[in-house]
């Protein structure tokens, strides 16, 4: 089988296609056919130097495909069952960018049959995160469904990104009302086409001053993509016993924040990664995001805010580079054909 590998830690030259024996699957494990491999900003990070200690990695966190054979005491998934994947990568040297990958059950997911490739392998990382980011308040909900947020308002800072893109759908399939921010009138289309309530262009507009209009009792929920940048605006909008959900850092590493204003509304400050996450937590968002994409609530292409930029798999390189660089909606890299 074909496989894109790396030995070294470095830039994306350190990726190469290679060849490989086909690998079988183990107790509790199932072989899938990768049809689609979804990139992840931590699939360039991790090959840039955040991870080591595999003689050989094949990247890959999120892809999607039909299972072609299965390990003993497999009894979730048979032959031909159309999955999606969760964590491939984490803590094992092989994920989703090759022909074949070998995954413990509990990393697969059904795929709905009305769902495509596309969105199977857009789904792991994006929406396990943003559905945490929706569900750590500790007096709200922890399930995502038709009403489970009726009635809250939720803000997600950059909204045009894979996360906030999915954290902006599960919001409005769960009944929230949501407010979004974006840096150019190209993303808030994209954010519009998400289903966002309500855009706030930051760099044309006073930010805080806009959501404060649209949500004048405050904010549930903010989830954050830039904290360094953003905590004195999510300071001033959130109400009282508010949620800021922080899963990445653009714009710095460093958090600095007036203590007593936030003492002052009992905020609540859910730092999260999937990476550490609890299995009960992974697994509770693995159903709410299924029965999303069966409802038809979580989409993506143009139409849905989520361009696809597809690449071959032999590009694998070129697509983990336009991660890096900042590309608009989600890259895949077409495994094989549909």
């Amino acid at each position: 089988m074909r496989a894109v590998v790396y030995r070294e830690t470095g830039p994306s030259s350190v990726l190469e296609v290679v060849e490989r024996d086909l690998p079988e699957p183990g107790p509790g494990e199932v072989r899938i056919r990768v049809i689609r491999s979804g990139v992840n900003p931590t699939d360039w990070k991790f090959r840039a130097g955040m991870m080591a200690g595999h003689d050989e990695v094949v990247p890959g966190q999120d892809g999607a495909g039909v299972v072609d054979a299965v390990g003993p005491d497999v009894e979730a998934y048979a032959v031909g069952d159309r999955v999606w994947t969760v964590l491939a990568q984490h803590g094992r040297p092989y994920g989703t960018a090759a022909e074949f990958t070998v995954q413990p059950v509990g990393r697969v997911a059904p795929l709905d049959d009305a769902a495509s490739y596309d969105l199977g392998a857009s789904l792991g990382v994006p929406a396990v995160t943003a559905h945490r980011a929706l569900t750590a308040a500790e007096d709200g909900p922890h399930r995502l469904g038709p009403g489970t947020l009726a009635g809250r308002v939720v803000l997600v800072a950059g909204g045009a990104g894979a996360v906030g893109n999915a954290a902006i759908q599960l919001a409005r399939w769960s009944g929230a009302t949501v407010v979004t921010t974006v840096s150019s009138d190209e993303k808030a289309d994209l954010a519009r086409a998400a289903g966002a309530d309500h855009v706030v262009n930051y760099r044309t507009s006073d930010t805080t001053e806009e959501i404060r209009a649209i949500a004048p009792d405050g904010v549930d929920i903010a989830v954050e993509v830039a904290p360094a940048q953003n905590i004195g605006i999510d300071l001033d909008v959130l109400k009282e016993h508010g949620l800021v959900s922080i899963y990445a850092n653009n714009g710095g590493d460093e958090l600095t924040m007036p203590l007593r204003a936030a003492f002052g509304k009992n905020l609540r400050f859910q730092f999260l990664i999937l990476y550490t996450l609890h299995q009960h937590l992974v697994q509770a968002a693995v159903e709410d995001v299924n029965a999303a994409v069966a409802a038809g609530a979580l989409r993506v292409g143009a139409d849905a805010g989520v361009p696809l930029h597809h690449f071959p798999l032999q590009q694998t390189a070129a697509a983990q580079d336009a991660v890096e660089e900042g590309a608009v909606g989600k890259v895949l890299v077409d495994v094989a054909d549909d």
